[in-house]
């Protein structure tokens, strides 16, 4: 458990304890619900939070155990419904459920109510939670050496640090050129995905891959998908974002596009995702155009299907920015689908990056390529079937532009002129990062920067990303003794 969970954590208990509501309890079905007794809290102790509470739901008074989470997805990712120490659960809390679910089940197969406590908190209170999690962060991310790192000149700083930088795109690179491997053996001898890494040696250990091997223009394309898809998820759904874009994957879906590829893209994904509504849960007068369009695509291509598929749960919507909704990033990511599978973006970034002599001006045209701006149905939709009154602008901003462009666009064409014997243009790709300024800030760039006192290389890509390198490891692991900025402070 990260620690900003833990604090999430920790306030829902005292409000729990404390009853801070700001209206009557109700289920998310509509019980009514009185905490007649909120049960014994003991942290110590495995399993349900608050032991032998009493409460009164609808008309019927329950004594049990009540477990407490973040969001109602926590249940299934903590493993409740599988451990018989929830067995006595009578009501599972959370502070958000964004797809409206009435129940969990326990092991037994039980029904549990569940009640969302985000609506029956005062604004005041949800605000401190913020402020509480980035002090915490804030804490846990300062270095051991901060109160002396005047002792390391700035020119030693930037040495390591554009070292570490390198070293880590390199990482990033390699990490690339072995998943396009798998790939490639997958494509080569028709392995379907999902396989996991057993299924592959040791033929595939043994093998001995030329450039020959990786002249699929289909292999390519998926790798950038995929890559794009993980990196559209962010911390929280990069996991699942990544696995359904090798379930949903290219071959599939060159099958799909008949006359609205947008359409059947988005068909696909949310309907293998889990998160497309089913249109018979509501009236036919209330059901939206686009979510009627999406259910009949889904309809004929569901036919042609027959891979994985995935659940709501699987989700994570608690504490992100309603912005960043795997479904608005989905929505971002079928443009950029399209894209490369319609509109040979491939093609087009390696001819930008052989044509366009001005870095600056190569940069902002590539950047551009990932900035998709919001339309149609998610224009003013967080999640399906309700209206927002803040219109959204982009998909895809210019700060998480950046991020595809220097974790995923700069690896991935270092590995394509490598792998095809094109030196020059390598290294132009590598020029880009070496002097690539980023719009967006990381929280842990930004207090690592402020222990080294060096705020100014904020948004140098290659200075941000050896931070970055620094701080996860050898700082959060403990390796002073291997960092070149600990060896001049503690020695």
């Amino acid at each position: 458990m990260s620690s900003s969970t833990k604090v999430y954590e920790e306030q829902l208990y005292q409000i729990w304890k404390n009853q801070n509501f700001s209206s009557p309890l109700k289920t998310t079905s509509g019980l009514n619900v009185e905490i007649q007794d909120s049960g014994h809290h003991d942290s110590e102790l495995a399993g349900p939070d608050f032991k032998h509470a009493r409460v009164r739901i609808g008309n019927l008074a329950y004594v049990g155990d009540i477990e407490i989470d973040p969001t109602y997805a926590d249940w299934k990712n903590h493993g409740h419904n599988i451990d018989k120490k929830y067995n006595k659960v009578v009501l599972h809390v959370t502070l958000t459920n964004h797809t409206n679910q009435h129940f969990v089940y326990n092991r037994d197969g039980r029904k549990i109510p569940t009640l969302c406590l985000g609506d029956f908190i005062d604004s005041e209170i949800t605000s401190t939670f913020e402020e509480k999690v980035h002090k915490k962060e804030i804490a846990d991310n300062k270095l051991r050496c901060t109160p002396y790192t005047d002792q390391v000149t700035e020119e030693q700083k930037r040495k390591f640090l554009a070292t570490l930088g390198v070293d880590r795109i390199r990482k990033k690179v390699d990490r690339f050129y072995d998943r396009l491997c798998e790939l490639t053996f997958i494509e080569q001898n028709n392995i379907r995905e999902p396989v996991v890494t057993y299924d592959l040696t040791p033929e595939f250990r043994n093998k001995k891959f030329t450039a020959e091997d990786f002249h699929s223009k289909t292999t390519w394309q998926q790798l950038l998908y995929e890559s794009i898809f993980e990196a559209l998820g962010y911390s929280q759904n990069k996991s699942i974002m990544q696995k359904l874009a090798q379930s949903v994957d290219v071959q599939y879906l060159s099958k799909t596009f008949i006359d609205q590829p947008i359409i059947q893209i988005e068909a696909s994904l949310f309907n293998i995702g889990g998160l497309a509504p089913k249109i018979t849960e509501f009236n036919k007068d209330k059901v939206s155009e686009y979510v009627r369009n999406i259910s009949q695509s889904w309809e004929t291509l569901s036919k042609i299907y027959d891979g994985q598929t995935f659940d709501e749960t699987d989700w994570h919507f608690f504490r992100l920015r309603p912005h960043n909704f795997p479904t608005v990033r989905i929505a971002g990511g079928a443009r950029l689908i399209n894209e490369i599978l319609n509109k040979k973006l491939i093609e087009v970034i390696i001819t930008k990056i052989k044509e366009i002599k001005n870095y600056n001006v190569l940069i902002n045209s590539i950047r551009s390529l990932f900035i998709v701006k919001a339309e149609g149905y998610w224009h003013n939709h967080y999640v399906f079937e309700d209206n927002t009154n803040m219109r959204i602008k982009y998909f895809v901003g210019a700060a998480r532009a950046d991020e595809i462009v220097i974790n995923i666009i700069i690896p991935f064409f270092i590995l394509y002129f490598d792998i095809f014997h094109q030196p020059e243009n390598s290294r132009r790709v590598l020029k880009m990062y070496h002097i690539y300024i980023q719009k967006g800030e990381n929280r842990i760039v930004h207090d690592v920067a402020d222990s080294l006192n060096i705020s100014d290389l904020l948004r140098r890509t290659i200075y941000t990303q050896g931070m970055l390198e620094l701080f996860r490891n050898y700082c959060s692991k403990g390796k002073c003794m291997e960092c070149e900025i600990g060896k001049v402070v503690f020695e």
